[in-house]
């Protein structure tokens, strides 16, 4: 609510006029409101909102359907492209927690993250197989 604004001084907040965003609810209203605009820009690939957030939900059903769910924690090793992006879209869409590994860390460390965050599945880029 702004407070400047001369329609909404004096609006209490009630559910019709006031829904807090979580990052899941804004990229899907983002999804509604900015379908074909470029929400990911990676080289020459360009991704709308709409793929974005079909592609997570996609992820978020996968990961769903091989039980995977509230509380189990998803372990992620990948450099900065769309589907790191996805997995922290993702992997919250199916309840469960993410836990983004730093690829520059070295093997055994690694190993200590993930048996320490009992990972369920370690996601990975073809990079690191």
């Amino acid at each position: 609510m702004n407070p400047t604004n001369p329609f909404e001084i004096d609006l209490e907040r009630r559910p019709s006029n006031y829904q807090p965003l979580t990052p899941l609810t804004l990229l899907e209203r983002s999804a509604g409101i900015y379908r074909d605009k470029t929400a990911i820009i990676h080289g020459s690939q360009r991704i709308s909102y709409k793929d974005f957030w079909q592609r997570s939900c996609r992820l978020a059903s996968a990961l769903s359907r091989r039980g995977i769910g509230r509380g189990d924690t998803v372990s992620v090793m990948a450099p900065n492209i769309p589907q790191l992006l996805e997995a922290h879209f993702g992997v919250p869409m199916s309840g469960a927690v993410l836990n983004a590994l730093n690829m520059r860390l070295d093997g055994v460390t690694i190993r200590h993250i993930l048996d320490h965050g009992e990972a369920k599945v370690l996601i990975t880029d073809t990079e690191f197989a």
